[in-house]
């Protein structure tokens, strides 16, 4: 049980830097016109918005096991991080999203769901950092 939830929480943390750091990156560099390179980046935040839910969703649940050997999972500060990134995930999806997609005041609707989306990155590897043990000293 222990390791399923720290490939979920990889998952959570991973997939939001391949999507942010790389991915989008690239369609903006490798694409013919940047609406095209909006156009997919927007399914892939929309794909990320539910990966972080479900990830999120999983890992509070998991937090409530009796049979889990991961205390750090029940931490206050580990459980706020996860609840903040599902909640950042849902805003960016249903508050942000539509605004962009309605090309209503991009430079400020595209930085809100920037900054979000940092944030969420943030509070994954925050979760990551108090999930994984330190190494052993040799």
């Amino acid at each position: 049980m222990t390791r399923l939830v720290l490939w979920v929480a990889a998952l959570w943390w991973s997939s939001l830097g391949l999507i942010g750091l790389v991915v989008v990156p690239l369609l903006f560099a490798r694409l013919p016109t940047p609406a095209m390179a909006g156009n997919m980046a927007g399914a892939l935040f929309q794909a990320q918005s539910w990966i972080s839910l479900l990830c999120g969703l999983v890992l509070l649940l998991s937090g409530q096991s009796k049979r889990l050997t991961l205390p750090t999972l029940r931490s206050p500060t580990v459980v706020m991080c996860i609840t903040a990134g599902m909640l950042l995930a849902l805003l960016s999806e249903f508050a942000v999203a539509p605004h962009i997609l309605a090309r209503e005041n991009l430079r400020l609707w595209h930085g809100i769901g920037s900054a979000m989306f940092a944030l969420q990155f943030l509070f994954a590897s925050i979760v990551m950092w108090k999930l994984t043990p330190p190494a052993p000293i040799e």
